[in-house]
């Protein structure tokens, strides 16, 4: 029974270093010992003993060289994997670190699509509010591809944005933070906003702003119209959110957004709601996290925001 801790000791515990481990890592990413070297500011030599020692440790080859420059093996595949998760942690740990030393700063790396900036900057205003210190780094992600590279990569802390539901993936985890609906959505100054009931029928011959057919929303919007025996009108542009946005402000455009976008940016853009039913809700928005990781006191920080937010747009729906 005594023999695998002894043999942890001999063979590994004593032998394999992080600092190998890293080094590693360094090599398989340029896929040059000497480029490694160099990014790393140290002696190629260092770099090979290294890799010499890790082999030796493990009792396995690690790199195969090859016109391109080297490449890992199987083991080292295998290696990497396990150490991408304890370079996680330990990064993790250093973040609570500095967190019990100052609860009030830390940083949080969070990924979300362009769709989501008014949501998510929301949320970030009301963070750094209670905690100036605190950074945030954004990526462009889009949870609905059900891809979740940035998390699975441990590039980011979390997801935001709209998730498909029920999800196939057993290796994350979601927190639905609010249901949307779809509105009809026109610039405050475009004639229909004067209505107190429209008939989705009668707009179909305006100038209309829509979403390319392969985004998720695209489908439900068909299948709204589709519910009123019409057919996806003919878009005059085809835009992201931002431009539609900028141009809906000119009052000549119709789109359809989700109800939680609206209630951020009606009163700065200038828009407003049409008194249109179309029965279609959007995928809910909520926060996907990789199960069985680690968050840091300050991710948690921004996850209670991302609660209180969404909590504050449910409200407003529930009042209108």
């Amino acid at each position: 029974m005594a023999r695998a801790p002894m043999e942890w000791e001999r063979r590994i515990g004593r032998r394999l270093r992080l600092r190998d481990l890293h080094i590693l890592s360094t090599v398989v990413q340029w896929g040059s010992m000497a480029k490694a070297a160099e990014h790393l500011a140290v002696s190629q030599p260092a770099v090979s003993d290294a890799i010499a020692n890790l082999e030796t440790a493990l009792a396995v080859r690690l790199l195969d060289r090859s016109p391109r420059g080297v490449e890992p093996t199987i083991y080292a595949e295998a290696l990497l994997k396990r150490g991408d998760v304890v370079f996680d942690e330990l990064r993790q740990g250093i973040r609570d670190i500095e967190f019990l030393t100052n609860p009030a700063a830390g940083e949080v790396r969070i990924g979300c699509p362009e769709s989501h900036a008014f949501v998510s900057s929301a949320i970030i205003d009301r963070l750094s509010r209670r905690y100036p210190d605190v950074v945030v780094h954004v990526v462009t992600a889009q949870p609905a591809t059900l891809e979740f590279r940035e998390l699975r990569e441990r590039k980011v802390d979390l997801l935001l944005g709209r998730v498909s539901t029920p999800l196939v993936a057993d290796d994350v985890e979601v927190e639905i933070l609010l249901k949307d609906r779809l509105l009809v959505v026109a610039g405050a100054r475009n004639r229909w906003t004067r209505r107190q009931k429209i008939d989705l029928a009668e707009v179909m011959k305006e100038r209309w702003l829509l979403l390319p057919p392969n985004n998720v929303i695209s489908s439900l919007i068909a299948q709204a119209f589709a519910a009123h025996g019409l057919s996806v009108p003919q878009e005059s542009v085809n835009a992201d959110v931002h431009v539609r946005i900028h141009l809906l402000t000119t009052g000549r455009f119709l789109t359809i957004l989700p109800e939680s976008l609206v209630k951020f940016a009606a009163k700065r853009w200038a828009i407003k709601a049409l008194p249109i039913d179309l029965g279609v809700q959007a995928p809910p928005v909520g926060i996907v996290t990789l199960r069985n990781r680690t968050l840091s006191p300050v991710v948690q920080l921004f996850i209670e925001c991302a609660r209180e937010v969404a909590k504050s747009i449910a409200g407003r729906s529930r009042t209108n």
